[in-house]
């Protein structure tokens, strides 16, 4: 296998991640580098989205990540679909969903944008779900976060923390763990902050971001009317409710929405004038004028297998809500409100119950609600992966094979089949299939950054009997997920085995060579991550 390139990240953004890791395990003071007084000098496009990497691995450290190949490239190719129609297509962006039930999304350095499960949860339709995310996308394109770090070059350590979306993705007050609970601490005074300096950011992502939602396809009036929407939840909830992230963070107010809605008027009338057409939904022509998706791999464009009333957008909300909570308490939810509530019955609802029984160990169970569906859309991607996925917890692991097997013959390149079936070939096969599974995944590594394509690449490969490449592997894992002491400690292992060949002497020795200045850094300056030496957390 050859290794793709991997550069160090900026030791900038590495060492403010990894303070910040420090103190969510350890709830010591977070240490800090002093960011400099000047925006430009501080940070280049390159090591911005080294920036924006060195966060997400440190969150997946803290496991406020949901790693699932099928949200990821639905959410991404929402987010590159918008990007197409921003200001700046050209631009780096990566978007992601973070395990928070928190109504929040933020914008990182790097175009890395992340979506809170709660957040996707709560949206009503993919318009409203576009809306947010075009708004985000609007505060990089307009360099909010470079003007973020020049104006509070004053509390550049408090700052540091807002943008790495360190109370955005995971902090509240209510949960009891102890890494969220830390970063709780400073809720408020980082709300109130973003309050004091960016309403005129607010404002202007408000203002591209709705020409961006226009441009794609989307309702524009999408933006304001889920502001709003959340605006008189919380108004009607005075006096008990919290306060909704979004509004925290997105601070709002009447004459805003109000501008919102005239600006997002003023487009559909003028797109209608150019088109020649009058009295139809604003919805329904939206959709018949969407453009086609812009996508990074149009063989994974989920769109490709909507078939009739079967959205992937509702499919795929109910799938955010069953990963990032509670499976067995999600399928008595599920369970109890097909039962009393006639609206709820609507294949998105069947499905996320299919996936909280599959994951709460009741495979069988979930076929029954599974099935009907697969027979009104028998060539759906998602469904048929999810029958494989419940007949092989539910012990039928030849008739899940079978489904694997055509699934990847259909889409060969496929993250999330590939996956399942490296998964179910490893998991209860022989060495033979192991080898199948290892060379299944082998050319997914090229450019990854996912921890799991590196973990089960990595068992297939121990499995099959290639321990080297497996050892290899491990160590990348580890990297990505934001322990950089245990992937040093792995490679150097590695290197002193005496069955070595050139070949991979050598890509061990460029990996070690790679990843030696940033942990002689973390050392020297005396920042503690997840994995740090001597940390009785680590596992």
């Amino acid at each position: 296998m050859t290794m793709p390139p991997r550069p160090v990240p900026c030791l900038l953004a590495t060492l403010l991640c990894a303070a910040l890791a420090s103190a969510a395990r350890a709830q010591q003071d977070v240490r800090l580098p002093d960011l400099g007084s000047s925006a430009n000098a501080l940070i280049s496009p390159s090591e911005a989205q080294d920036y924006g990497a060195s966060m997400l691995r440190q969150m997946r450290a803290l496991d406020m990540v949901v790693d699932d190949p099928l949200l990821d490239d639905y959410i991404n190719d929402l987010g590159y679909r918008l990007v197409a129609s921003s200001d700046k297509p050209k631009e780096h962006f990566a978007f992601f969903i973070v395990k928070d039930p928190e109504i929040n999304a933020f914008a990182a350095p790097g175009g890395y944008i992340a979506v809170n499960s709660g957040l996707l949860t709560i949206t009503r339709d993919e318009s409203e779900l576009a809306g947010v995310i075009a708004h985000e996308i609007g505060h990089i394109t307009q360099n909010h976060l470079q003007r973020a770090f020049e104006d509070s070059k004053k509390d550049a350590p408090l700052m540091a923390l807002v943008l790495l979306g360190a109370i955005a993705a995971g902090a509240s007050s209510h949960s009891g763990d102890a890494p969220m609970a830390v970063l709780a601490g400073g809720q408020g005074l980082i709300a109130q902050k973003s309050i004091n300096f960016t309403r005129k950011d607010e404002i202007e992502a408000d203002r591209v971001g709705i020409q961006t939602l226009s441009k794609a396809g989307f309702d524009p009036n999408a933006m304001a009317g889920f502001f709003q929407r959340m605006q008189d939840a919380m108004s009607a909830g005075a006096g008990g409710e919290d306060v909704p992230a979004l509004l925290q963070t997105h601070p709002v107010t009447t004459s805003r929405i109000s501008d919102a809605k005239a600006r997002a008027d003023a487009l559909i009338a003028a797109q209608k004038l150019r088109v020649g057409i009058s009295g139809i939904d604003r919805q329904q022509w939206a959709r018949s004028t969407a453009p086609i998706p812009f996508v990074k791999d149009p063989a994974t464009l989920l769109a490709a297998h909507r078939t009739g009333d079967l959205d992937t957008y509702t499919l795929m909300r109910e799938r955010a809500r069953v990963l990032a909570g509670d499976a067995t308490r999600l399928a008595t939810y599920y369970a109890s409100s097909l039962q009393t509530r006639h609206d709820f019955h609507t294949p998105a609802n069947h499905y996320g119950y299919a996936l909280a029984l599959t994951r709460s160990g009741r495979g069988a169970q979930a076929l029954g609600q599974l099935q009907p569906l697969l027979d009104n859309h028998p060539g759906n991607l998602l469904l048929r992966l999810a029958v494989a996925d419940a007949r092989l917890q539910a012990g039928q692991r030849p008739a899940a094979l079978a489904i694997y097997s055509e699934l990847n013959t259909q889409s060969p390149r496929n993250r999330a089949v590939a996956l399942a079936y490296a998964h179910a070939l490893t998991a209860g096969g022989d060495r033979d299939q192991a080898r199948l599974a290892a060379g299944m995944l082998r050319p997914l590594l090229d450019n990854a950054s996912e921890p799991e394509i590196y973990s089960t690449y990595a068992r297939a490969s121990d499995k099959a009997g290639d321990s080297v490449r497996a050892g290899e592997a491990y160590a990348d894992a580890s990297y990505y997920s934001g322990r950089p002491y245990d992937a040093m400690e792995q490679l150097k292992r590695l290197l002193k085995r005496d069955d070595l060949d050139y070949y991979a002497r050598v890509r061990i020795q460029a990996r070690i060579t790679e990843l030696t200045p940033l942990v002689l850094e973390l050392h020297k300056r005396k920042i503690r991550t997840a994995d740090s030496p001597g940390d009785d957390s680590r596992q």
